[in-house]
């Protein structure tokens, strides 16, 4: 629909100016709501969602002894209650919604063993955790405080602190995941203090003064531990140290993703990928002009990008040359709201070291120059965020990818936004370049470069990051995996490494991107290519179900109850 204005169109991009939209366009059918199916475990899992989260703010104090054992009760209880429910009689969104929560409290009590098992390695260079977690529980627990006995414990602390020092057979990993933990150790000693500094005189008296040398102390062992250990001096980047969690966590994880895979198997399916990816990239450059050159190629592609301060205006001409296809071939429905309300904002220099690219969601943030970054470093950036680059990455960061995911999954069966996995997340977004290439999208070689180029990324992260969890490879070799197999300039090789190690990704975040769009490929060929149903209506009805392991998205589609004692078996 074309609006108008004085008989001139109001058009931005293809699109109504956003304030010249009729309101009533962003009403949904509410019949069509009406009618729809919903899960009889909804208000149970939303149940769980509410109390787990109160347990949490009671049980505050991260790792805790007292937290892990309240919530590993809490969990094996919901365990029982959820296996004594009779699962014959549930609906197909109700078996689905018993699958998910049955198989994340199994993975929430598996990640509490973990986090017990990495405490535990810190417990020697950190020695106060439990005695810090015990003040704040037993405030908690309103129990009497004897100022004079704190005031000695908190007097011990800070001793201890000073000996774990004199150890030196501390692992990087070990002192960075400890140096991460101290802020949660000053935050909880800071609410517990503050609790009564101030109200109780006698507690005041006797307890100001150790306590303000316990948080000195905790500094001064953050410090050691940084910059001694880890080997990050002040005004340098971070060093890239990540923590490998090995085979077996790598396989734990791996089946609450219900993927029966080996991280072995799922790096030959990249190495597979990536050959793919390397002989399209032959012909570009053919097409190009540089023989079988893809470096060279590679490179012409960067070289195309904006001057400095016009990116956003090549950011939003992608977005709606993004939108423009997906409605002209009709491939699932976009709601005018979703089309309307994304943003933009631009990443600053410091976001950039970790976020070389793009980051995106109802919010795009852009990442391009700024004028405080070195010389050397605005090159890079114009270069790392080429018109081409970004165009191939616009539209999994707004529509149809993440920005519509979240859209849809606020509407449509929220109460699953608890089974969050990256595999459905990332590998949804993929999928749509994926089909965006076999559709046509790329006009030009140096467009199927751009795709090119982050879909090779999306290989080799698997790669790097399951070699690195199991302890094959070291980040520096990753780093060097990136820059020569992909092409990446070091600097945002050297920041994608130290994104997926130092940051808070769990250890399949990367792996997940190709292997859950490879999982929604498959999908597709079962579903669309096969007939049973139109790619629209394939992909409305994969998007509205919400989060959820791929499998189950499978079964969903299929409309395949599975069995009570079910375990993935599926080989994509």
């Amino acid at each position: 629909m074309l609006y108008a204005k004085d008989g001139i169109p109001l058009l931005r991009y293809g699109q109504p100016v956003q304030s010249e939209r009729p309101a009533a366009d962003y009403v949904p059918d509410l019949s069509a709501m009406s009618s729809q199916a919903s899960s009889e475990l909804r208000d149970i899992v939303e149940r769980f969602v509410s109390d787990r989260d109160a347990l949490l703010r009671f049980y505050s104090v991260h790792g805790s002894k007292l937290q892990f054992l309240r919530l590993q009760e809490f969990y094996h209880a919901w365990l029982d209650q959820i296996e004594s429910m009779p699962y014959e009689q549930l609906s197909l969104e109700g078996s689905i919604d018993w699958h998910l929560l049955n198989n994340k409290l199994k993975h929430l009590l598996m990640l509490l063993r973990r986090e017990q098992s990495r405490r535990q390695e810190m417990a020697f260079i950190m020695p106060i955790m439990d005695e810090v977690a015990a003040l704040q529980e037993s405030r908690r627990q309103f129990e009497e405080v004897p100022p004079v006995e704190i005031s000695k414990k908190l007097a011990a602390m800070t001793e201890s602190l000073k000996s774990a020092r004199a150890l030196n057979n501390i692992g990087r990993s070990v002192a960075l995941r400890a140096a991460n933990r101290i802020g949660d150790i000053k935050k909880t000693l800071a609410d517990w203090f503050g609790f009564y500094d101030g109200y109780d005189p006698e507690f005041s008296w006797w307890c100001r003064t150790p306590y303000k040398s316990l948080v000195t102390e905790l500094e001064a062992q953050e410090l050691f531990l940084r910059e001694t250990i880890v080997g990050h001096k002040i005004g340098q980047d971070e060093p890239i140290v990540g923590d490998p969690i090995g085979l077996e966590g790598l396989l734990a994880d791996l089946e609450c993703e219900m993927i029966p895979y080996t991280p072995d198997e799922l790096i030959a399916i990249a190495e597979t990928e990536l050959s793919w990816c390397q002989n399209e990239w032959r012909k570009v450059a053919a097409e190009l002009g540089l023989g079988d050159d893809w470096q060279a190629a590679l490179r012409l592609v960067k070289e195309d990008h904006v001057l400095p301060g016009q990116q956003p205006k090549l950011i939003a001409s992608q977005a709606y040359e993004a939108i423009a296809f997906v409605l002209e071939h009709d491939l699932l429905t976009l709601p005018p709201l979703a089309i309307d309300v994304w943003r933009m904002s631009m990443l600053s220099k410091e976001a950039q070291q970790v976020s070389p690219f793009f980051l995106g969601g109802e919010l795009i943030q852009v990442a391009f120059p700024t004028d405080s970054m070195d010389h050397a470093d605005k090159l890079d950036s114009l270069l790392a965020n080429n018109a081409h680059f970004a165009r191939a990455v616009v539209h999994h960061e707004l529509i149809p990818g993440h920005h519509l995911q979240m859209f849809m999954g606020e509407r449509q069966n929220r109460h699953r936004k608890l089974f969050n996995t990256p595999f459905w997340v990332e590998g949804w977004a993929l999928w749509w370049e994926f089909r965006l290439w076999d559709l046509g999208f790329p006009q030009s070689a140096q467009n199927r470069g751009g795709m090119l180029f982050w879909r090779t990324h999306r290989c080799a992260r698997i790669i790097f990051s399951l070699n690195f969890h199991m302890g094959k490879w070291t980040p520096e070799q990753c780093i060097d995996f990136l820059v020569e197999q992909v092409g990446h300039d070091r600097h945002t090789a050297t920041g994608e490494v130290r994104r997926s190690f130092n940051g808070n990704y769990p250890p399949l975040y990367q792996a997940a991107y190709l292997i859950g769009a490879l999982q929604m490929r498959a999908l597709f060929a079962e579903f669309v290519l096969d007939g049973a149903m139109t790619e629209k209506e394939f992909h409305d009805r994969s998007i509205c179900g919400n989060v959820m392991p791929l499998a189950l998205v499978r079964a969903r589609l299929g409309g395949t109850k599975l069995a009570k004692d079910y375990r993935a078996s599926w080989r994509f």
